[in-house]
């Protein structure tokens, strides 16, 4: 029972996830990103990591899509019009997939040695919130600092579009 609801929760996760990826409307786009974000924090919950699944709905399906609605309504974004991607955006993207392959194969190579048993004896990181404070502060600290700076340039490049769309329609 406990595969099939993995195997369940992993597939609910990444339709949503390519869905989102898909879609034209991002209003649409936003709801099939709450479903992929429920996805993951029901992962979390059959992982006993609890903390992370309330933290995941709460902050990322509640805050974060509530703040990109917002953006995208104050913005008026119509639906994407098809544009042909130059040879460049191309190339980029084929190389970050390929390092993203790379990257999980080298994860799934790091636990080739691990047993049921040497897993057992090794208290689940994050299941507590204090061990979870002490991992994200100590050994995540750059990719959380990372993750920092990449929001804060998000939220730059919407003021930018914000500010040249204003500017735009002032013109016309």
């Amino acid at each position: 029972m406990v595969d099939f609801l993995f195997y369940l929760f992993a597939l609910i996760t990444l339709l949503g996830a390519g869905s989102v990826v898909l879609s034209n409307n991002p209003v649409n786009a936003a709801m099939l990103l709450i479903v992929s974000f429920v996805g993951t924090a029901s992962l979390f919950v059959m992982l006993g990591a609890y903390f992370l699944a309330a933290v995941q709905l709460a902050v990322y399906a509640g805050a974060v899509i509530v703040l990109f609605l917002f953006i995208v309504m104050l913005l008026n974004v119509e639906a994407a019009e098809k544009v042909k991607p130059k040879w460049i955006t191309i190339s980029a993207g084929l190389i970050a997939g390929l390092l993203m392959v790379l990257g999980t194969l080298k994860l799934f190579k790091r636990g080739d040695g691990l047993t049921m048993a040497t897993l057992s004896e090794v208290e689940p990181v994050g299941a507590t919130t204090k061990s979870f404070g002490i991992e994200l502060f100590t050994t995540y600290m750059l990719p959380f600092q990372v993750a920092g700076v990449l929001l804060l340039i998000a939220m730059l490049g919407v003021i930018f579009i914000s500010n040249r769309t204003s500017k735009r329609k002032e013109a016309a």
